[in-house]
């Protein structure tokens, strides 16, 4: 298949871009910078110049594809703090690919979060409904619920990690760690996040494209629950700081753009995913990655 990739030189897309490959595809990776584009295209993927707001070439590129990825979100704006504008882009991008694909039945494959199922008070598994008034919630349900395309969802953990992980949720907490001088986590530190790693994930966007069917919600997730304060203490001991418990009040002053995301607690399932994909995790966990050294070193 030719396969259009939004976000293919981000961290997840740089893993999907040569799983696809590998397999035997075509890939064509929309990459918005020259650095973007010559990075795409030293995977042996093709790179398309252009932005998630080339609504035009987004649809172009879709028309002449046999399948969509969309990885790419405006996690700038996100981590600016206008998370609602960023998941507002992200469903006029949805949008676009859907009704230019309208009535082919080709897979559109989504991207949404784990964290999406906060404080459930229960392990999410894949029949949770998330609502469309969360800020994620309207773009996920409306490739779910599309008639005329075969849409699915991948949703993945905070923790996607690995070595190609530069700029997500580890590494701006071990940034954090050794800018304050404390690994911190918060409260008591038992909220659960799950986790997975890039080379799984990667490979669960390529089983999805190739097979699963319209309506599925898919879940990169190798482990169920690893707690706020383990990955604090895994930081702490690699950067020899001390680990401690942030309160509520200074959530923000320590956490910064993640203190809204730092205390849910969203332990998330990933068996049936596993058993409509024959798709089994291998790589290693968090807190091995963890005890690695590349997250530590100065990139």
């Amino acid at each position: 298949m030719k396969v259009f990739v939004t976000g293919a030189s981000g961290h997840v897309g740089s893993a999907v871009v040569p799983e696809l490959l590998r397999a035997g595809h075509e890939v064509v990776g929309l990459a918005r910078s020259e650095a973007s584009a010559a990075k795409v295209e030293a995977q042996g993927a093709t790179a398309l110049r252009g932005t998630l707001d080339d609504l035009d070439l987004l649809r172009k590129a879709a028309a002449e594809s046999d399948a969509v990825i969309h990885l790419a979100f405006k996690h700038d704006e996100m981590y600016a703090g206008d998370y609602q504008g960023a998941a507002d882009a992200d469903l006029t991008v949805v949008r676009t690919f859907l009704d230019e694909l309208s009535g082919t039945g080709k897979p559109l494959i989504g991207t949404s979060g784990t964290l999406s199922y906060s404080n459930l008070g229960h392990t999410a598994t894949e029949e949770e409904r998330v609502p469309s008034e969360s800020p994620r919630g309207a773009a996920r349900n409306e490739i779910l619920d599309a008639t005329e395309v075969r849409g699915a969802v991948v949703v993945l953990p905070p923790t996607v990690h690995s070595a190609l992980d530069t700029a997500g949720f580890i590494p701006i907490l071990v940034n954090t760690a050794r800018r304050t001088g404390v690994s911190g986590y918060p409260g008591d530190g038992t909220n659960r996040w799950s986790a997975g790693h890039t080379l799984d994930a990667a490979r669960l966007y390529r089983l999805a494209v190739e097979g699963a069917p319209a309506g599925a919600v898919l879940h990169a997730v190798a482990e169920e629950a690893v707690t706020m304060k383990e990955i604090a203490e895994a930081i702490g001991r690699k950067l020899n700081v001390p680990t401690e418990s942030i309160p509520a009040e200074r959530a923000q002053e320590h956490f910064g753009a993640l203190a809204f995301m730092v205390s849910r607690d969203a332990p998330t399932s990933a068996e049936h995913t596993k058993a409509l994909l024959g798709w089994e995790p291998k790589e290693p966990t968090l807190l091995e990655d963890l005890a690695a050294d590349f997250y530590y070193e100065q990139r």
